[in-house]
């Protein structure tokens, strides 16, 4: 990081003894005595004065920084940021870093104190936490240094301007996969289960011999070897799997910083980097009036940085989400069965019956499950105490919100459509567990 600009100005504490000063020139033009020492002083703090500059400006390059940022920072979570600091002084420094932040971080009054001996380098660490995600621009680093004398202070400023994208939480994934990487759930000595809906991938042509099901018989190949022969199947262990965000208004709702859509994206490369662990094929969409971001279910190398790039920049767009679309969209562009992880929000019952036609149609050809967020502001209002007749009214109507939120969940039930109802701060986890709770009862 070069020296962009340097200056100096004079601190409070030079002007408080020049306050000082001027009160004794007041007092001797009462008592001459006191005027003498008033000139001596004035004298003695200019010349200590110069003696401060002189030092400050004796090196050219007085201190030297250079800032360390990642290459990306991950929404929500905290980010490392590192400052080495050299000084090049030959005495010990008091120093003011003031760091010109991305504007969406809003610290507008961030500032480091750090006092560096003669010749000393040093490492200073601090954090940010976005909520946004996006491109973020990391301006230049301000330090003004001084003396011990502190009278004057030296601005540097160092400029290395920096663009660094911000994306959905990547800082947490090995964290909440301790659970995929494990030994899939102790199976060892659980009953079998039978397998609903399971995609079989064709491995050959063999001939026919008793106990083969006589539903796979190849007609075509029996006429021409003149015997019967059949065609054999394998289970098809990498099974596709969607995660579908909602991208509507209802997803504009704020909890803890973040919206529900950010807890959607977190959640979904969460969630995908765990699909493709597991041996699954990881894929996903947006929708609310058009669908976007489309990324085909697959199992590749890089299929995660596709997910995550396709995942930087998704926006709501503030209008009702079409559900029709949604419904025709899936039937055009997955034909297998697959599992389909749809994140949204209903808040009442009435808003998921309109919906609830397109949901059981897709329900019909494809495992849905369903992820939408209990709304913890009501939680806190059902907890505090009532005591004015305005509270028991609050605490009723939460409690009714809170309610239709159960009441949704076994209204999808009743279709044979699986749910998650639970906190934005839990989403990632407990869908993670319920991915590996169907993957385990073999439901696709």
């Amino acid at each position: 990081m070069k020296n962009f600009i340097t200056s100096f100005f004079l601190n409070n504490r030079f002007f408080y003894a020049l306050t000082i000063v001027a009160m004794l020139f007041v007092v001797g033009f009462f008592i001459p005595l006191f005027f003498g020492l008033a000139k001596a002083l004035l004298f003695g703090l200019l010349l200590i004065t110069l003696i401060d500059i002189f030092l400050l400006f004796s090196v050219k390059n007085g201190v030297t920084a250079e800032r360390s940022v990642p290459e990306r920072l991950s929404n929500g979570d905290e980010n490392k940021i590192q400052l080495s600091i050299k000084s090049n002084y030959n005495i010990t420094t008091n120093n003011i870093i003031l760091e010109e932040l991305p504007f969406q971080l809003q610290l507008r009054d961030f500032r480091l104190f750090e006092q560096l001996k003669p010749q000393q380098e040093k490492d200073v660490n601090y954090k940010v936490v976005p909520f946004v995600r996006g491109d973020y621009d990391f301006g230049n680093t301000n330090i003004y240094v001084s003396s011990p004398l502190q009278l004057a202070t030296r601005k540097f400023i160092l400029s290395e301007q920096k663009n660094v994208k911000c994306y959905p939480s990547f800082l947490k994934l090995n964290e909440l996969n301790i659970k995929a990487i494990s030994n899939n759930l102790h199976t060892q000595g659980s009953k079998k289960i039978r397998r609903i809906g399971n995609s079989l991938e064709f491995e050959q042509i063999k001939e026919y011999v008793t106990g083969d099901d006589i539903r796979t018989l190849n007609w075509k190949a029996t006429a021409k070897r003149n015997q019967l022969m059949v065609n054999q199947y394998v289970e098809e262990k990498s099974q596709p799997i969607y995660s579908i965000i909602d991208k509507g208004r209802q997803m504009q709702l704020h909890f803890n910083n973040l919206t529900l859509l950010d807890y959607a994206i977190n959640a979904t490369l969460a969630v995908s980097n765990t699909i493709l662990r597991k041996q699954d094929k990881a894929g996903m969409f947006s929708f609310s009036k058009k669908i976007d971001n489309i990324i085909v279910a697959e199992q590749r190398n890089s299929q995660m940085s596709l997910i995550s790039d396709a995942l930087y920049n998704i926006k709501t767009d503030f209008v009702e989400s079409d559900y029709s679309l949604l419904y025709a969209a899936i039937k055009r562009k997955i034909p297998s069965r697959s599992l389909l992880i749809l994140y949204t929000n209903f808040e009442t019952l009435d808003a998921l019956k309109r919906q609830l036609p397109y949901l059981r149609a897709i329900a019909k050809n494809h495992l849905l499950l369903v992820v939408f967020f209990k709304n913890t502001e009501l939680t806190k209002i059902v907890k505090q105490k009532a005591v004015t007749v305005e509270n028991v009214y609050d605490k009723v109507i939460a409690e009714k919100f809170m309610y239709e939120k159960k009441q949704i969940a076994n209204e999808l039930k009743k279709y044979g459509i699986q749910s998650v109802l639970t906190k934005p701060e839990n989403l990632t986890g407990d869908t993670i567990n319920k991915y590996l709770e169907l993957k385990l009862r073999g439901l696709f």
